[in-house]
């Protein structure tokens, strides 16, 4: 298996490798004009793969911040090319580790002492890698357990490599230079959480407590006393990734049941404990082969403020989407319509955010809902689309929405995607408390 013995730490150093990256994207599109004349069915599918290669290869090695971009965009099934989402999704558990005398170093410099002086046996070879830790195998006193490592210099170059990706970042989601600092503040705040290890542990207890009672869900436990800012111990879990589970074709009365623990899970945190594991990606859960859900990453967690939650669901209901004044109050409160919009403005919005709402809340507004109805991701899909390529919209010259938008709906675009995966049919109504 490839190994890393280093990873760019300095400004410079990450500059470099990203610099290197957009001179290959710069050859690749180059390739695409001169394929466009003699192949233009398959130029820019050619195109796509070529970059998505180029852009993975140059950030998995880098890690932390750079490498956490592509694993978010991984999850935007529904508005990036396939080719992104295959080889983005690697960065959700599958990058190169750190090398063993690599991972000994580290665990020296937090513990000044090696592995195998804390545990009876300690794997050096990561069993798994994503973009932000890695994780090893290990046991003690007969019990086995998870040792999960931070990459060294993840913390520390988060602001670096914010302001490296920011450029790519606005121009892929059509963001305006003028109010776009709340937005990537939002973003440098949560990822600079996610690299507090002990800020992890307490966020797992919590949520493992209030959650205990949902069916078909379970937690690991955590060790404190083996467990620092950038080391985190834990039970180790026996069973499946989630996309593992999904590609074993499960029967239907069981995905069904993983699919109900999973957005029991989810519903409970957002309506009951007002903040909600906003990571829901494959990597982060597992199946046993009792068929329960196992949650094993929280280093996540975004808070859902009432001035953001009530207009957010209020707009789940059909009546108030078709009441125009009650409409244009709540999406003022979430900052999509503005006092200074004109009525051209106004209505173009309102009829965006309409649109959207309507289909995106669908699950909401029934009893149960199917999510292997490939007719609702397609329209989920065409209407992504649509606006990417919306001339109008770009046009605009003024960032819409809270910053609670970044967060919250990547919680549910992603949820929404693993229960797809699942082919679940779920009671959605319903909230377990």
């Amino acid at each position: 298996m490839e190994t890393i013995d280093s990873i760019p730490t300095s400004k410079i150093q990450r500059a470099g490798k990203l610099i290197s990256t957009g001179v290959k994207i710069g050859g690749n599109y180059l390739k695409y004009y001169g394929e466009k004349i003699t192949n233009p069915e398959s130029a820019r599918d050619n195109l796509n793969s070529n970059n998505a290669e180029d852009i993975y290869d140059g950030l998995k090695n880098l890690k932390g911040s750079a490498l956490k971009l592509a694993q978010m965009l991984s999850m935007e099934k529904n508005f990036l090319p396939q080719a992104y989402v295959e080889k983005f999704s690697l960065s959700q558990f599958s990058v190169p580790p750190l090398s063993a005398p690599l991972v000994v170093r580290t665990f020296k410099k937090y513990f000044g002492k090696a592995p195998l002086d804390l545990f009876d046996s300690f794997d050096a070879n990561a069993i798994n890698a994503a973009s932000i830790g890695q994780v090893h195998k290990a046991t003690l006193n007969g019990k086995e357990l998870a040792v999960k490592i931070q990459y060294p210099g993840v913390a520390e170059s988060i602001s670096t490599d914010l302001a490296l990706v920011k450029p790519i970042a606005m121009k892929m989601f059509n963001i305006q230079a003028k109010d776009s600092d709340k937005y990537f503040k939002e973003v440098e705040t949560k990822l600079t959480e996610e690299t507090n290890y002990i800020l992890e542990i307490a966020q797992s207890n919590e949520v493992a407590q209030a959650c205990a009672h949902i069916p078909n869900l379970k937690f690991p436990n955590y060790y404190p006393e083996f467990s620092c800012e950038r080391v985190i111990t834990m039970d180790w879990m026996n069973g499946k990734h989630l996309s593992e589970f999904c590609k074993s074709n499960p029967d239907q009365e069981t995905a069904n049941k993983i699919g109900q623990a999973l957005w029991d899970f989810y519903m409970f945190q957002v309506h009951e404990l007002r903040k909600v594991h906003a990571d829901p990606h494959p990597g982060n859960f597992l199946v046993d082969e009792q068929e329960n859900l196992i949650a094993i990453d929280f280093g996540c967690m975004k808070e859902i403020p009432e001035s953001f939650y009530v207009p957010y669901f209020e707009l789940a209901e059909p009546e108030n989407l078709n009441d125009q004044a009650f409409f244009h109050s709540r999406l003022t409160a979430l900052e999509i319509l503005t006092s200074k919009d004109t009525p051209a403005e106004t209505v173009y919005f309102s009829n965006l955010f309409r649109e959207i709402l309507m289909l995106f809340t669908q699950p909401f507004q029934s009893e149960t809902f199917d999510f292997a109805d490939e007719q609702f991701f397609g329209k989920l899909a065409a209407l992504g689309e649509k606006y990417a390529n919306d001339k109008e919209l770009r046009k605009m010259n003024v960032n819409r929405g809270s910053k609670h938008f970044i967060y919250i709906n990547r919680t549910f675009f992603g949820l929404f995607s693993l229960l797809h995966d699942l082919k679940a049919n779920i009671e959605t109504r319903q909230i377990l408390v």
